[in-house]
């Protein structure tokens, strides 16, 4: 099972979170980081917008590690797009201290669509041939932005969210879709950014709305006699056409969620 978990870093160089996670102080990245290897995870998830994650990882030492990172929308005064791409990589596999990124995936695939998206999907092409990058792919929200990709444009790795509560990959059909067309598919937002994982007191104000869901959650938990990290984990494994999924520390409330 270990072997298709990615731990997420972005509390690595943030607070991030709806449950509100705090930044990972910097003694425990590397105790972090060999606990996940000594359990078989060899896949790390950052981006260039994750404060100073990627800098920070490559202090630690990363070059045994599977990296994916994500390229920034472009600017909006970038004249060089080409230019533009190329340094941005560079520049993560020089602060990560690494020859070569397992993926790059797209924070904003509707850049393919606009003027430049040639010019940006020429460049990140490049790249990869240079052996820069492993697999180009995107990073979604919703799996409508499947369909809004460019013909010319085929990703080998795409991400999104999924989780018990999320399940549009599957229901849309594009989970299958991908797995036909041979696209390694990453899924995040297991724990909903930690509130999945929050006892009932502890989530914020704004999601008592949804509390009856909660209690349901909570009482199937007991039920089940499952820990909700265990349960998050164990509803991802079932759909085989799921090759890795990310864990993203939570650190407000578990040192390390992958324990």
């Amino acid at each position: 099972m270990n072997s298709k978990l990615v731990l997420g870093t972005v509390q690595f160089g943030l607070d991030y979170g709806i449950a509100g996670g705090r930044q990972v102080p910097v003694e425990e990245v590397q105790r972090i980081l060999d606990f996940a290897q000594k359990n078989g995870i060899s896949t790390l998830d950052t981006a260039i917008t994750y404060g100073n994650s990627e800098q920070l990882l490559g202090e630690t030492g990363v070059q045994d590690w599977q990296i994916v990172t994500k390229l920034p929308s472009i600017p909006h005064k970038c004249t060089d797009v080409e230019r533009w791409v190329q340094e941005s990589i560079q520049g993560s596999l020089q602060r990560l201290k690494v020859s070569q990124l397992y993926g790059l995936i797209l924070h904003r695939p509707a850049d393919l669509n606009d003027l430049h998206g040639k010019v940006l999907y020429r460049a990140l092409k490049q790249c990869e041939t240079l052996g820069w990058v492993g697999k180009l792919g995107v990073s979604i929200y919703e799996p409508e932005e499947l369909a809004q990709l460019p013909a010319w444009f085929s990703p080998k790795l795409v991400q999104a969210p999924f989780n018990v509560l999320d399940q549009r990959l599957f229901k849309s059909g594009w989970l299958q879709r991908l797995a036909e067309q041979q696209v390694e598919v990453h899924v995040r937002s297991l724990f909903l950014q930690g509130l999945l994982l929050m006892p009932m007191e502890q989530r914020p104000s704004k999601f008592h709305r949804w509390t009856s869901l909660w209690q349901s959650w909570e009482m199937w938990l007991q039920a089940e006699q499952l820990s909700a990290v265990q349960a998050c984990l164990q509803f991802v494994l079932k759909y085989q056409n799921i090759d890795r999924q990310y864990n993203t520390i939570q650190y407000k409330y578990h040192t390390n969620t992958i324990q």
